[in-house]
Order: structure tokens, then sequence, then C-alpha cells
């Protein structure tokens, strides 16, 4: 899975004028807790910067010093890399470790994230392209749909009297006027119902093949290997003018982007400043000889081993080096500890923190404190049918208590238990609401106690459900 999150200038600042503890103040907005973790990744994205001031015979013997995550489920471990990502604005792949199988095992090749990776960073920086572009492929857009509703006239014969040239100018004149009347009315929308016939550039057909190392997905652009046959090839197709003039912008925008630059820029980025992270990396944390189910787990840390060394990776925008590539592993070790790692990998991580159980109070504050927290994202869905919300903290402190009891009698999974819970809590008003009408509805303790009074006295039920 690749987690695409460019940072937006609206919400977080540039990375270069963050400091570390700005970086964990930036981080403190949407996770709570977990101060040793945070202070890590800040010094591993600021020393990335601290590298890359650096003279370029210098930069090249400082690796990234790569972080291994350690905690148990639900307390945030992915989400800081998440942010990570979106404050850096870095290409970032999440991956987990227990999809991979070592070479010669049916399923995904290691090498397959550093793909991801670069397919990141190739939307990332196409898209940076065509918003560069998109003033002028809007204006190509609007000349081609003019030359559409107004085509250039045939010389006009000049009239009795007239010589040549008067005609000529008379005729320019009126054709601009007119198309200078006609663009007015374009950029009005007076025209977006009209309809028009445009021709449009088809797409090239691809082929997806299977890599002879594992199921790998490589998509083959027909147009490259057969290039007399798909170049330069149209349809033609009749649609509104306003569909039209977004339609041929698009196409504008794709003929401005350079794409042998797109993939170089995001091979760079990658090679520069890209970050995987590793997730359930202690699924496959064993030695050979041990018991289990996994298919040769220790082969696949020794696939992974040369990655997180530093190799070159083939992929369809080029060869890409993962030397400075920022790996950031985690994984809870309830059965298995890092130590079962095999000795090689475990020095590629020398960077290790242990992120701790989440307390009552924690929870508490992950209900209603970070951006986009579960109370006001409940809150937010159920205005859009004119109910309001409210909780009182009694109430959120009686949800909290009742995730921590709920973890401890059964399965610790952490603050994903909040969301079971608000979703048992809000059950009937969600159900209700669209029929129900507008109104405020007032959720108190008593209130969360009675919606799951019946879960908490029946523990088996409660087992399955929360």
């Amino acid at each position: 899975m690749t987690i695409r999150l460019p940072a937006t200038s609206d919400q977080l600042r540039a990375l270069d004028g963050l400091t570390p503890r700005e970086i964990v103040e930036e981080l403190d907005r949407y996770v709570v807790g977990q101060r040793a973790a945070k202070r890590a990744v800040a010094i591993a994205l600021r020393n990335r910067l601290r590298r890359q001031r650096l003279p370029p015979e210098v930069a090249a013997e400082v690796t990234p010093k790569n972080i291994l995550m350690i905690g148990p489920t639900g307390v945030g471990k992915t989400e800081i890399a998440r942010r990570l990502a979106g404050l850096s604005g870095s290409p970032f792949a999440k991956v987990e470790a227990s999809k991979f199988t070592e070479v010669g095992y049916v399923g995904r090749d290691v090498e397959s994230m550093i793909r991801d990776l670069t397919e990141t960073a190739v939307e990332m920086v196409r898209r940076e392209r065509t918003e560069e572009v998109a003033d002028q492929a809007g204006v190509n857009a609007e000349e081609r749909l003019l030359d559409l509703l107004l085509p250039s006239p045939p010389p006009r014969p000049p009239g009795e009297g007239e010589d040549a040239g008067e005609a000529a100018r008379r005729a320019r004149e009126q054709f601009r006027a007119t198309r200078e009347k006609l663009r007015r009315q374009l950029r009005d929308g007076e025209l977006d119902e009209r309809e028009v016939e445009v021709e449009l550039r088809d797409r090239s057909p691809t082929l997806q093949i299977l890599g002879g190392q594992g199921v790998e997905e490589m998509d083959i652009n027909v147009k490259d290997l057969l290039p007399g046959l798909f170049g330069g090839r149209t349809r033609k197709q009749r649609l509104p003018l306003g569909a039209a003039r977004e339609a041929l912008r698009r196409e504008e925008q794709n003929r401005l982007v350079d794409p042998e630059l797109v993939s170089r820029q995001a091979v760079e980025r990658v090679e520069s400043a890209g970050i995987v992270f590793i997730d359930e990396i202690d699924k496959i944390a064993g030695r050979e000889g041990s018991r289990g189910p996994d298919v040769s787990r220790e082969g696949v840390q020794r696939d992974i081993l040369p990655i997180v060394e530093g190799t070159t990776v083939s992929t369809k925008h080029g060869p890409v080096r993962t030397d400075h590539i920022l790996f950031v592993a985690a994984g809870a070790f309830h059965v298995s500890k890092p130590s079962d790692l095999i000795p090689e990998l475990q020095g590629r991580f020398p960077i290790r923190v242990e992120l701790e159980p989440l307390t009552e109070a924690d929870l508490v504050r992950i209900l209603t404190e970070p951006r986009g927290a579960l109370v006001s994202q409940y809150q937010a869905l159920l205005s859009t049918e004119g109910i309001e919300v409210e909780f009182t903290s009694a109430a959120v402190r009686e949800m909290a208590r009742f995730a921590m009891q709920v973890n401890e009698a059964t399965e610790n999974i952490g603050a994903r238990r909040l969301a079971t819970i608000l979703e048992t809590v809000l059950d009937e008003i969600s159900f209700e609401g669209p029929n129900a009408g507008e109104r405020h509805v007032r959720i108190d303790a008593p209130e969360v106690e009675r919606r799951l009074a019946e879960l908490a006295a029946d523990r088996d039920l409660s087992r399955f459900i929360l």
C-alpha cells in the first residue's frame, strides 16, 4: 500500500524552517504522547536536511540512521510515519513486511517497496510540474476551442473599388473582433452547454506482465514498443464546451510536461529524500529452524537487508539507489523480540525507540485534541444532516475508561478501540438521523453507560464486538 501525502502550505510549514523541537510540535498536532519516538524521527528528518547542505563529497559518506519503533498496536507508530511524510513533503511508501516472501516463493518481491516509492515520487513531481504549466495549458486549450468555434476564414476577394490589401485588413479586423467576443463569452461560461466536436489524443494501451521474481506488475507502454503503430493516433468526440475545455486543458498539460524530466527528478527525489515505512517487521523476526507458519522468514530478512544497506533497484523510471533512503520499521514484538532479527538487519536500524502503551488520559486526549480527532469527525459527519451532537467531558472520559477496560480484558488494540466504541454509542443516532430531522443531541456519561451496558455485562459478546 502506498500513501501519498504531499505537504500543503496552508497547514504545514516548510521543513527547512523547522528545528527538531518544532517538528515535534507539528507532530503533536496529530499524535498524542510518544515523545521519544517523535524526537527520534525529528532528528532523523533534520539530519537529512543537514546532509543536503554538505559538500557532495562529504554528503555521499553520510548515511541515514534508520529507526526501529517497538510498541503495541494502536499506539501511533504508523500515524507518526504518515505525518512525518506529510510534514516533509517527501516520497513515502508504507509496506507490510508480512506481504513479502523470499525469492523463489509466491509473493511480493522486496524490491517492490522501492518501485512503489518511485511511483509515489513520479506522481508528486508530475503534479508539481502540471501545476506549473496550468496557466499555459489553459491558454492553449482556450485557443484550440476558439479555433473550433471560429475557424480562420479563407481570403475574401476585394469588392468594387477596393484593393486586395484593404480587403484583407478589414477581414482580419472583423475576424479578431468576432474571436474576442467569443473569448469573452467562453470565459463567462455563456457557451458551456454548446456542443463541439474535439479531436483528442488516444491513450496508448498498456500491457501488464508478470516478473520472474514474484508476482510483480510492470506496466509497459505499447507506444514505446511500437511507436509507428500508435504514434499520433487521435479520436473525435462530441462534448459540451465546458467538458471539452477541461479535456483539452488536461491534454495540453500532459503535452507541456516532459515525462523524461519528471522521471529523472522523481528518481533524484527518491534517492535523496525517500522514506519507506516497513510495518509488521516483527512478523518476519525468526531464525531458521524456528517453528511457525511463515515461509522462510529469515530469507525475507536477507532479501530486505541489501535494500536497507544500499543497492540499486531497477524501475521503469530508471535505476534507483537506496543508499540514502530513510527506512522506518515498526512492530509490536509481542511474540518475537528485536534480537530475533538477523544481526546484519539489526545493525541497519541503529535508532530504536519504544512506544509506551496508552493510558486512559491518553485516550481522552486522542478523542478530542488532535486535528481531525474522532469526536470531531463524528460531529462533522452527523452535522451534514442537521444533527448537532455534543459530548460532555464526562462522556468522553467514560468512553476512554471503557476502551481501557476492554483493552485490558481482551486484546489490547490501543486507540483503535475508540472508533468501535464511538460507533456503538452513536449507532441509534446514525441510524435514525435522516428521519429525525434537525436536532441537538447531548451525550453525557449516563448515556454512554446505557449504550454500552449490555456489552459490558456480556463479556463473551464484547470480546467479539468490541
